[in-house]
């Protein structure tokens, strides 16, 4: 399945959103998933391709449980949007 991932920092004091976070999250999600990092200031937006038939609850809820690591626990799952496959 295919799907955009979108985060946002739970805190506001937290620092400004870089691209090294976005690469942190990718590193802590599973190896098999191909992983795109499309933004990453103000929020962070990852495309993944599980290459199988897992449910975008599934895949929020693996995203979420990844989210709880400390170094990147100020952030948090706001959206987890399904697209068609071979979307750009």
């Amino acid at each position: 399945m295919l799907v955009e991932l979108t985060m946002r920092q739970t805190t506001s004091g937290a620092p400004a959103a870089s691209p090294i976070d976005g690469i942190r999250i990718m590193a802590l999600l599973p190896d098999g998933w191909r992983k795109d990092l499309r933004q990453a200031n103000g929020e962070i937006v990852i495309r993944v391709d599980t290459a199988d038939e897992s449910t975008s609850a599934q895949i929020a809820a693996m995203v979420t449980e990844v989210l709880t690591d400390p170094a990147i626990s100020h952030w948090e799952l706001r959206t987890c949007h399904a697209l068609p496959p071979g979307a750009a």
